[in-house]
């Protein structure tokens, strides 16, 4: 564990206790009703893989995917799986940062907080988060014996119950169709990762490439934390504002290096996002009764938002650049099948240098020029 002066830079385990303290309480529902809605959703995630595979034509026929774990859980458990995944990916970041301790003023601010203030404010936001996510792939996720992997190192779907349930009851939509949705887009970013080899190690190779470029010290960090939790607890004054306003907690560590490869990873999510979204929506007309209707009720609350501090929260977390990932990576995927199929679409996958950089998301057409048309003449 990094540690600064014998403490923990990051308390992970208070981090976990705090969340799960903080977290809001899940929709009232039955334990009974509880079981059957855990049920379905694993039939789901089940039917939803040869919805997915047939329609994407990832996965050669005959082939089968790789044995990814589904996991149904509560808002508690969707905190534990996380805070492992970014234990990991954020080793090499925090052990960097532990490195320029020495003598620094951030060491000796964080070295005086310890890892338990750090694990505190990390848990609260993790809370914020918990009630929010309805599905996840996992990519780099390690195994632990209560939250289980893929043999390979990584990979696990989750589908978040409590807040399926919450969404679907808010929008008034028919329960069944939308779980069914759900795990379609879930299920579509597992086939997206069994099916095209190489893209974990390249996406963990971005993600790592980014870290080690990250230039910011401890206090920094810390204080960008501090300034999250307060907005979630309404520590800071209303109408107080800073010249960080608007920055996200990915802005204070961008480089001119780290610029570029946040350009080529905000590409690729964008892809898999906009994808996905295209799959569940492809495939819904065919399984899923209501679709038309899902996708313009939910569509609507993900613009929205849940009042100010949940618009001042998500665009502390970058959480309004994800929703343009939605649509500018689902923009994308439209134009192309349109124009050369899905066949012709998947030659995304054939490589890294097949993946559109940012600009190409925003102009399907020069992605076409430069994959399709110059490997043609």
């Amino acid at each position: 564990m990094t540690s600064i002066g014998g403490a923990q830079m990051v308390d992970w385990n208070l981090a976990v206790a705090t969340a799960t303290r903080l977290v809001r309480p899940g929709p009232d529902i039955s334990r009974e009703e509880a079981r059957a809605v855990v049920a379905e959703l694993r039939r789901h995630a089940k039917a939803s893989e040869e919805h997915v595979r047939l329609f994407t034509r990832m996965i050669p026929e005959g082939a089968e995917p790789e044995d990814t774990p589904v996991l149904v859980v509560d808002r508690p458990g969707w905190i534990r799986a996380n805070v492992a995944g970014f234990r990991e990916l954020l080793h090499p970041l925090l052990a960097k940062m532990e490195s320029r301790r020495s003598g620094g003023p951030g060491g000796a601010v964080l070295g005086a907080v310890g890892g338990k203030v750090t694990g505190v404010e990390l848990g609260m936001l993790l809370s914020f988060l918990a009630s929010r996510v309805l599905g996840q792939y996992e990519t780099f996720a390690p195994a632990t014996r209560e939250l289980p992997a893929s043999a390979n190192g990584g990979g696990r779907l989750l589908l978040v119950a409590p807040n399926i349930v919450h969404v679907e009851r808010e929008l008034d939509v028919d329960p069944h169709d939308f779980r069914l949705w759900v795990a379609l887009h879930e299920e579509t970013h597992r086939t997206q990762f069994t099916g095209v080899p190489w893209l974990r190690d390249h996406l963990r190779g971005e993600i790592q490439t980014f870290l080690d470029e990250t230039d910011v010290d401890p206090a920094t960090f810390l204080e960008r934390l501090r300034e999250a939790a307060q907005s979630l607890s309404g520590g800071r004054p209303e109408g107080e504002r800073g010249e960080s306003d608007g920055r996200s907690l990915v802005d204070i560590v961008q480089t001119p290096a780290q610029r570029e490869v946040l350009g080529r990873l905000t590409a690729v999510m964008s892809l898999l996002e906009g994808h996905a979204d295209y799959v569940m929506d492809g495939v819904g007309p065919d399984v899923v009764g209501s679709v038309s209707e899902i996708r313009e009720k939910f569509q609507r609350r993900r613009t929205q938002g849940a009042g100010r501090l949940d618009q001042a929260l998500r665009k502390l977390l970058g959480l309004d650049a994800k929703l343009r990932q939605y649509k500018d990576g689902e923009k994308f995927v439209t134009s192309v099948v349109d124009e050369v199929g899905m066949d012709g679409f998947n030659r995304v996958w054939t490589s890294p240098n097949t993946l559109p950089t940012k600009a190409e998301i925003a102009r399907p057409a020069d992605w076409v020029a430069r994959v399709h048309r110059k490997a043609e003449s």
